[in-house]
């Protein structure tokens, strides 16, 4: 079985809760969708590097999730969320990704 990088996973997560946010007007959903996703990546972080780095993965996870809002006021919704998708996919993959 071939395995989805933990930085698509998080990347995923965070564009694809927005998403359907956005397009069901449901946040809740929305949200569930950020936590299933954020959950897959925390447990690919923990079995690819260890319990301090997946812990502070998903730290930045939800600082990335929370910070998008204000930014969005600056840039828009779809580039801050880019924006820290990348982000977080950029961290995952240095973190924990380049090593398998």
């Amino acid at each position: 079985m071939v395995r989805v990088p933990s930085a698509v996973i998080a990347a995923g997560g965070l564009v694809g809760g927005y998403g359907v946010a956005r397009w069901t007007r449901q946040r809740p959903l929305g949200g569930v969708v950020l936590a299933v996703a954020g959950a897959a990546a925390a447990r690919q972080w923990q079995q690819q590097a260890g319990g301090k780095a997946a812990g502070a993965l998903t730290a930045t996870y939800v600082a990335a999730f929370a910070g998008s809002h204000p930014l969005a006021k600056r840039v828009g919704a779809w580039p801050s969320v880019f924006g820290v998708a990348g982000a977080v996919a950029l961290a995952s993959w240095a973190v924990a990704d380049r090593r398998g």
